[in-house]
């Protein structure tokens, strides 16, 4: 990619980030409705931080930052760049305003266009800007979800989109794929952008195994809650079926009951559950439990990349999951644009992988300890951002990302 083509991504991406708040009101972009989630506001100033933490900073003739305050305030988890806000304290940040976080961009936005015209960058630096907007996709999708989340708080359920959400299509029939035993090359293997977890491309072993040839829908998860799902514990892991007592969990998160009558919150606000669609924001233990109960059980990362093989249709994005008919590898359909997928893969390193030096170096490599691996991507996965080795990764517990079930069994 040249210097032209990049600073016309660079505007895109950070134009798009921009438009994803603009339905929002300035005390949307304020709140935070748990720790997990983030303000608007804060997506909208991190995202500008880390151009201004690794590339001004350091390549900018002269640098000042746009207010010194910034790089404690906006600074996520990177340790070696210094202190931190404490995360669950970010909706606190009233000031600064959503005006000057804004600014900030504005600022941030003008000199990085400079630097790229005229920084003589070299092409580790590019691909920093490059690391830089593939970072601002990931907030992209964080900051819908987390909207999403904040929404669902209120009794009003208010709407992000005031468009109508379009009926869902009618899905492919379920079917098992099978596939033989294997010796499967997983891992990225270029050309291209990849974050450094999805490095180095190695051999594994693959039993016989069959993936459902999609999603969970919404139908089918409603049956295993009208079955007593959630008051089973034969069907859930130890862990999981404490977090279901403890939290007096008896569906998914944003599902409503009324009698006969079931709705679902979405961002277009609160619609009726239709049975169509693919069943999303689970747990891992939620999609577990729903496996043990179809006698089927969730894929591994390495059973999944094996059966993508071979796709080069990422789906469509858009606000909420959509059924989809078309196959996008191996007979395998909402591979992406859907939901993202569990697996039953604990998020570790692949063999031979290593940590990169210095604050960057804490982008994924620390977090690889009691998380489960997810593929595919989401409806609320930007667009350009998916690719078959992409490792998305959370606790067993989360479920306000757009994650849900693809069955597998063994041979």
């Amino acid at each position: 990619m040249n210097d032209d083509t990049l600073a016309a991504r660079y505007r895109a991406v950070r134009g798009h980030t921009q438009a994803l708040a603009g339905p929002l009101s300035e005390e949307d972009c304020c709140v935070q409705s748990m720790p997990d989630a983030s303000p608007v506001k804060w997506h909208l100033a991190h995202t500008t931080w880390f151009f201004e933490t690794f590339l001004l900073e350091r390549h900018e003739p002269g640098f000042r930052p746009f207010h010194p305050a910034f790089r404690v305030l906006f600074n996520s988890y990177y340790n070696g760049v210094g202190d931190k806000h404490p995360r669950p304290q970010r909706g606190m940040l009233t000031r600064p305003g959503l005006h000057e976080v804004l600014a900030y961009r504005r600022d941030v936005d003008e000199r990085m266009g400079w630097l790229l015209a005229n920084g003589n960058l070299t092409a580790e630096r590019l691909a920093l800007v490059e690391t830089g907007l593939q970072h601002e996709q990931q907030h992209q999708e964080l900051l819908l979800t987390d909207v999403k989340h904040m929404l669902s708080m209120s009794p009003l359920y208010p709407a992000y989109s005031e468009a109508p959400l379009a009926p869902a299509a009618r899905g492919a029939e379920p079917a098992w794929r099978g596939f033989d035993a294997a010796l499967a090359e997983i891992g990225f293997g270029g050309p291209g952008f990849c974050f450094d977890n999805e490095m180095p491309r190695h051999r594994q072993f693959l039993e016989p195994f069959a993936l459902a040839s999609r999603l969970v829908t919404n139908g089918e998860y409603r049956a295993f809650v009208e079955d007593g799902g959630y008051a089973s514990p034969a069907l859930w892991l130890s862990e999981g079926w404490d977090w279901v007592q403890a939290n007096r969990l008896s569906m998914p998160l944003y599902w409503r009951r009324d009698g006969s009558t079931w709705q679902e919150f979405t961002l277009h606000g609160l619609q009726p559950l239709d049975a169509q669609r693919p069943a999303t924001h689970l747990s891992f233990f939620e999609a577990d439990a729903y496996a043990r109960w179809r006698g089927a059980r969730l894929p591994t990362e390495a059973e999944w990349e094996y059966a993508a093989h071979g796709a080069g249709d990422f789906g469509l994005q858009g606000l909420h999951p959509q059924a989809q008919q078309r196959e996008q590898a191996a007979g395998l359909a909402e591979l992406f644009g859907a939901s993202w997928q569990w697996t039953l893969s604990s998020y570790s390193p692949y063999p031979g992988y290593r940590i990169a030096e210095g604050a960057l170096g804490e982008y994924n490599g620390k977090f690889m300890a009691n998380q489960y691996v997810l593929r595919g991507s989401s409806c609320a996965t930007p667009a350009g951002h998916a690719r078959i080795s992409y490792r998305n990764f959370f606790p067993a517990s989360a479920r306000w990302q757009f994650t849900g079930i693809r069955l597998a069994k063994s041979l």
